[in-house]
């Protein structure tokens, strides 16, 4: 009897790399991103006995966290990747630190040198912990291979519970290679669903605002919370215009909207001074007031009262001081919000249906303006920006996901968003450059391989240019459209606003400018496999990224803009 047990326990040992993959393919991971090297071979031996779960290659680690961070912005679920000891991880660090500000939710681990010999300060070994801490809601290093059940299926609820972001886990190669008889478990079912409380006071106190006088501000979690249409009726029913975040990662709101006034601008000065028009602002989904370069003063203007309303509960009041702000998830509490709201503001039912119809002849007024203001472009020696942001958004249409890091032109692509698609739109939040590229190839795939189009300028998108070649191998349906202006343009513009600066004085920039040589990103391309061109007329702009997203294969289009 006790040899027929010890021979069944013997037959039921796996790795823990095989138990790992169990794990995995019990909280339904379709993709594990990253870029193998010696501590990672146990898991890629397992992922031959695993053939449902794919492994997409990055060339660098940095393009592997970006893919993952595209896959989880899109899919709704937790990225899992994969990263290569303290090397690898450093890699990655610049677009972890991007996952960390736009609060996405991601398991990241890494090979870990065998502990045996850790005594010995062997190649390739570093504290793990350690790097990682700046940019993840935790860390642990997996002592034993009984311990993976319990600390992956933790690092998948903790990346997914508010505020969301990434968690990581270090994973000894011994511990991988290690067997054991023990079981996987299973997945838990977590409601989050928590309602706010204070909603009739929020109620009451939004309706005791003059109407015209509220505005709403449409945080990034809208999207995470699939919140969207719940937001549009709260507007509605307040007749009150919406701002995006200043600096989003998303556009959580129907552009198309009326009521949608775009995003705003990254300066405290320029916030204040838009918000001056309120006496008060409701912000849904928490950091909306993300600002860049310091100016004089708050993004509150003093008089203009703050309400909130944030699963997030590190997020209310953090910066300004608040009136009333409810935690809670955004759906279910805007649900709940909603009738108190109705009753709560019913006299003034008149008052907001005239402003939400003013909006839409303002609305009307404002983009004839803008396209006029495109339009005179044509006549330019080379093509201006806005110019080819209108032709792109135009060739892109409503639907099409776009990943935009094309600094030069986001703010004017933004400006031409005309969708009902809450989700159509994603940016670089974290400011680090080189997650438009990866994070395309992510989005397509967790869109099950949908066409996307990733707006790219020439700087950012030297930073990972590796995700070509990832893209191709994929045979993703993916146009990238590098946006070339042959320098750093933000950087000059940032430098031309500040009066006493010589640069500004002088019209000369340090470190700024990729010429000599130019960049061939035509043969860039082509040496990953990817059919390239470049536009210099801006009428051949739309039917370039037509036929590109029409193509349904991995494609790049250069375009020449101006200075």
């Amino acid at each position: 009897m006790t040899a027929s047990l010890a021979r069944t326990s013997t037959l039921n040992a796996r790795s823990g790399a095989d138990i790992l993959l169990e794990i995995l393919a019990s909280e339904k991971v379709e993709y594990i991103f990253g870029n193998p090297g010696t501590t990672e071979l146990p898991l890629m031996d397992s992922l031959l006995r695993k053939p449902d779960i794919r492994y997409i290659l990055a060339l660098q680690e940095a393009s592997a966290v970006a893919m993952a961070d595209g896959y989880a912005q899109s899919s709704g679920r937790p990225g899992f990747l994969n990263l290569h000891t303290a090397g690898g991880l450093g890699h990655g660090m610049g677009n972890l630190l991007n996952a960390h500000v736009s609060q996405t939710p991601l398991v990241v681990t890494a090979g870990q040198q065998d502990l045996r010999h850790a005594v010995t300060d062997p190649l390739l070994f570093g504290d793990l912990l350690k790097i990682a801490e700046p940019a993840v809601k935790w860390g642990k290093e997996v002592a034993s291979v009984d311990q993976l059940p319990t600390l992956v299926r933790r690092a998948f609820h903790d990346a997914d519970a508010a505020p969301s972001g990434p968690v990581f886990l270090s994973l000894p190669m011994d511990i991988m290679e290690e067997m054991s008889t023990i079981g996987s478990g299973a997945p838990s079912r977590i409601n989050r669903d928590s309602i706010a409380g204070g909603l009739p006071e929020l109620a009451q106190a939004l309706s005791a605002i003059a109407p015209g006088r509220l505005a709403l501000i449409a945080g990034d979690e809208i999207h995470a919370s699939k919140a969207a249409s719940e937001a549009v009726a709260v507007a509605e029913m307040l007749g009150a215009p919406v701002y995006g975040s200043s600096w989003p990662s998303r556009v959580p709101f129907p552009t198309a909207h009326p009521l949608w006034r775009g995003n705003l601008p990254t300066t405290a000065r320029g916030i204040a001074e838009i918000l001056s028009d309120y006496d008060a602002i409701f912000a849904i989904g928490g950091k909306s007031l993300i600002t860049i370069l310091y100016t004089e003063g708050s993004a509150v203007p003093e008089g203009c009262a703050v309400y909130q309303l944030s699963s997030d509960v590190t997020d209310l009041g953090r910066t300004y001081p608040t009136l009333l702000s409810s935690c809670g998830a955004l759906k279910p509490s805007l649900t709940a919000l909603l009738p108190l709201l109705s009753t709560a503001s019913a006299e003034n039912a008149l008052h907001y249906a005239a402003l939400g119809s003013a909006a839409r002849d303002r609305r009307q007024e404002e983009r004839r303006a803008l396209h006029a203001r495109a339009d005179a472009g044509f006549d330019a020696e080379r093509i201006p920006p806005i110019l080819a942001a209108r032709e792109a958004v135009r060739a892109i249409g409503p639907h099409t996901p776009i990943v935009d890091e094309a600094i030069a032109t986001s703010t004017f692509v933004r400006s031409f968003l005309e969708s009902n698609d809450p989700a159509q739109y994603s940016f670089l939040r974290g400011g680090a450059l080189g997650w438009g590229m990866p994070a395309a190839i992510g989005c397509s795939l967790g869109l099950k391989r949908e066409p996307v189009v990733c707006l790219v300028g020439d700087g950012a998108a030297l930073y990972s240019p590796q995700a070509l070649w990832t893209a191709a191998h994929e045979k993703l349906p993916v146009t990238f459209v590098v946006m070339n202006n042959c320098e750093y343009n933000v950087l000059k513009n940032f430098m031309r606003g500040q009066a006493n600066y010589t640069a500004a004085q002088t019209g000369r920039f340090i470190a700024m400018d990729l010429v000599n040589p130019t960049i061939d990103y035509q043969a860039l391309a082509t040496s990953m496999g990817v059919p390239a061109r470049r536009l210099t007329r801006a009428q051949d702009i739309a039917p370039a990224i037509e036929a590109g997203i029409a193509s349904g294969t991995t494609n790049l289009i250069e375009i020449m803009i101006s200075r």
